[in-house]
């Protein structure tokens, strides 16, 4: 049986990380991965998304360019093309995570691996079974789609998150079942390839992990598009035809409607994977592992991250993860810190935040100043056709520490680093302001806000 000081169990954004990372650190390491290497984010979500939003994009823009003088004639789709270069991108950031691996001189292992009561670990693959065993465990096993008990459900045609980017062909209608980052990220795609979608939202409002006023503008964005959004409204049953299904609403008062589309999304959340560890008996927290801020499990030598411990489920914390859990299993000791995590959301507009909402600033008793800076009067924003959109600052009132941003519109997934720096560092709202920005762009509504808190503002 091969003996190795650091096993890792998942090879997804979180997995490969903490293998390369205790790879680096001078440790012995293999990676066990059941399916690609990347997992969820690199091919069945973060990557896959953006390079059909981006298609998105595109149409949009070539729309939009009509009112601009520019006249292009009819738009046709090739959804075998699409789909061509999704998985192109896809193969070859999954040929760089090989790469790396080898490099590093790391054991890749594929096949299904599952923890034993003595913690040796058995790896199923197609022809045989193998056992190794590790002087450190880390968990990485990561999540799959959330399939909820509607009636009906089990007969019914669906997608998920996991599935709907394989689909064969466009279809004419669409119900997706979640109004969350995902359901309303693939209800942009869609859209845009002229798919009749309507989005069903058991909550008061889309996207609840943003702030209200970031739902409102991507509710209003949404509907310009054509998506027909239904919040407080919960799906009853689903009756399969031989084409279409037949989906019973419910609204929030009882009033029941039928909506008839071609296919259904679901997209209400996803659910840990942690039945290839169950037998090590640890310590959870609801549904997820329980650890501390160096990613330790109850158990000595094993640690847990990214979607199976809960938190912020995003790629980019689950390699933050990573990187502290690999650090420890070889003796480094690193601690997480969550208080400064991105959150991006990629439909049009798009929204980014970091740091603490409004309403959480009130909840703790933080005595703060808010500063809101719509874009319609942000010349880049104008010049583009862009101008749906505000950064929103929030900093305490007594030393300017700048406590969280919120910005929607074009691009600011990319523009969110600049606050999330201040933040790392301990920035306030003056030296934020005393920061020359470039003009014209959108960015430079973030120093249009720091001189507005500070009441030197000059255009607002």
């Amino acid at each position: 049986m091969e003996n190795y000081e650091v096993v890792v169990l998942g090879g997804g954004p979180g997995g490969y990380v903490a293998a390369i990372q205790a790879a680096k650190l001078g440790k012995r390491v293999a990676l066990i991965e059941a399916r690609e290497l990347g997992g969820t984010c690199l091919n069945r979500g973060c990557i896959p998304s953006k390079t059909l939003l981006r298609h998105a994009e595109v149409i949009e823009t070539i729309e939009q360019a009509k009112e601009w003088g520019i006249e292009t004639g009819p738009v046709s789709f090739s959804l075998s093309k699409m789909i061509a270069r999704k998985d192109a991108v896809i193969q070859q950031l999954r040929n760089g995570i090989a790469y790396l691996l080898k490099r590093g001189e790391i054991k890749v292992y594929e096949g299904f691996g599952e923890v034993r009561k003595d913690r040796t670990i058995a790896i199923r693959m197609e022809d045989k079974e193998e056992l190794i065993k590790g002087d450190r465990l880390i968990l990485a096993t990561g999540s799959k789609p959330l399939i909820p008990p509607i009636p009906g459900i089990e007969s019914a045609a669906y997608f998920t998150s996991d599935t709907i980017f394989d689909i064969e062909k466009i279809p004419e209608s669409m119900v997706i079942v979640g109004g969350g980052i995902i359901g309303v990220e693939l209800a942009c795609i869609f859209a845009s390839l002229q798919v009749r979608v309507h989005i069903v939202e058991m909550g008061s409002r889309i996207v609840p992990s943003e702030e209200p006023e970031a739902s409102k503008a991507l509710a209003k964005s949404l509907k310009k598009k054509g998506i027909t959004v239904l919040t407080n409204t919960k799906v009853a049953h689903i009756e399969p035809q031989e084409s279409s299904q037949f989906v019973k609403i419910e609204k929030e008062n009882g009033a029941q409607e039928i909506i008839e589309a071609e296919t259904i999304l679901l997209a209400v959340g996803r659910a840990a994977n942690t039945a290839s560890f169950a037998a090590l008996n640890l310590e959870m927290n609801g549904p997820f592992v329980k650890v501390d801020n160096q990613m330790a499990s109850s158990a000595p030598g094993i640690y847990a991250i990214g979607d199976i411990v809960g938190g912020w489920q995003l790629a980019h914390v689950a390699s933050a993860e990573g990187r502290v859990a690999a650090a420890n299993a070889a003796g480094v000791s690193e601690t997480i810190d969550y208080s400064i995590v991105p959150r991006c959301v990629y439909t049009s507009p798009e929204i980014a935040s970091v740091g603490i909402t409004e309403e959480e600033a009130k909840r703790r008793g933080i005595d703060y100043k808010v500063v809101r800076i719509d874009h319609r009067s942000n010349g880049r924003a104008l010049a583009q056709g862009e101008k749906e959109g505000f950064t929103k600052l929030i900093a305490g009132t007594q030393y300017g520490e700048i406590l969280g941003v919120l910005m929607v519109g074009t691009h600011v997934t990319e523009m969110i680093a600049e606050p999330s720096a201040f933040m790392h560092l301990e920035g306030t709202v003056d030296e934020l302001a005393s920061l020359i920005h470039a003009h014209p762009t959108i960015s430079e509504s973030l120093h249009e806000a720091s001189i507005s808190w500070l009441e030197k503002g000059v255009h607002h």
